[in-house]
């Protein structure tokens, strides 16, 4: 078997107040969780309208209003089909943003990544990692963990239905750890801001590090914390200044959301910063989410993936895996 034998697909999907989660969606994804409940409108609503206002704050020149750009999202999801016979199975989502100029007319492609949700990463983390480590003392990783699923992203990354529909490689921009400590460094980005640097590599640099993504850490300003940027080629060359903040203003208006303690802080990261899920000194914002109940969730599907994806395709995808040059 060669990368040739997998074929992917891709849907788009507006992310609007009007927005309805697929029945393929990740439940625990971020956008999906907004968009349940009573308050699913308004969620919605709210986080579109934090994302415009943190974007124009950011793109301040020509700007004297703060209105002259808003958004527009798209939900890209990636089905693979493993045998080539048209079944398929649901592999990642990611989001896509535009940017509207709204002095000038024009529609600008933004960065495609930004959010990234993965049902095999769910496998990974919820039944490879947490089986390997039950009734140890000391945590350990198993062998070859997240080799698979790196191979699975570059290999999307790669394929033509990618080069078809994207013309830069993806941005994915995560939280930063609450178990590491960032230092600040005098390097600073006109849009990313100021760049830190972690004390040592974490579980979820090394498994990007499988998809072929390294990490940058960058605090924009106005800021609570350092946001991490994960790419694979020149994260301040490659990407114009509004791509930049298209991405910034879509994953830190999620990360408030979802991370309020750290990200929506009433004190900002100084030069050394230890991330704290616990800190009570943060503000909440107008948006419903439950926590607790995504983490439940990202297990029951963890094992959705080991029924429907690992077992009946374990033997083409060791195969696959084990011979791809990727």
């Amino acid at each position: 078997m060669n990368k040739t034998d997998f074929t992917f697909s891709i849907n788009s999907i507006s992310f609007d107040e009007n927005y309805q989660p697929s029945d393929n969606t990740r439940i625990t994804t971020n956008f999906a969780n907004l968009a349940r409940g009573e308050k699913r409108q308004d969620n919605l609503r709210n986080a579109l309208k934090m994302i415009d206002n943190r974007f124009n704050a950011l793109a301040s020149w020509d700007n004297a209003n703060g209105d002259r750009y808003s958004t527009e999202l798209n939900i890209i999801s990636v089905d693979i089909d493993v045998e080539g016979n048209g079944q398929t199975f649901p592999t990642i989502e990611i989001l896509k943003n535009h940017i509207v100029d709204h002095k000038t007319g024009q529609r600008i492609e933004g960065i495609v990544g930004n959010n990234f949700s993965s049902y095999v990463r769910d496998y990974d983390f919820s039944v490879i990692l947490s089986n390997h480590n039950k009734g140890r003392e000391q945590f350990s990783i198993p062998d070859n963990f997240g080799e698979l699923h790196g191979k699975l992203f570059k290999s999307f990354v790669n394929s033509q239905v990618y080069k078809d529909n994207f013309k830069k490689a993806p941005v994915i921009c995560l939280s930063v750890s609450d178990s590491k400590t960032y230092f600040r460094s005098e390097n600073q980005h006109p849009i990313l801001g100021y760049e830190y640097q972690p004390n040592e590599s974490s579980l979820t640099e090394q498994y990007f590090a499988k998809m072929g993504l390294k990490v940058r850490y960058f605090m924009p300003a106005n800021s609570a914390a350092p946001l991490a940027f994960y790419h694979s080629g020149d994260l301040l060359n490659d990407y114009t200044n509004l791509e930049l903040i298209s991405t910034i203003s879509t994953m830190e208006t999620f990360q408030k959301i979802y991370r309020p303690e750290i990200y929506n802080a009433n004190a900002a990261a100084g030069k050394h910063y230890k991330p704290n899920l616990k800190n009570q000194d943060h503000s909440l914002t107008q948006i419903v989410y439950d926590r607790e109940e995504r983490s439940q969730l990202a297990v029951s599907q963890g094992k959705f993936v080991e029924e429907h994806f690992i077992k009946p395709y374990n033997t083409l995808l060791e195969q696959w895996s084990a011979n791809s040059p990727l």
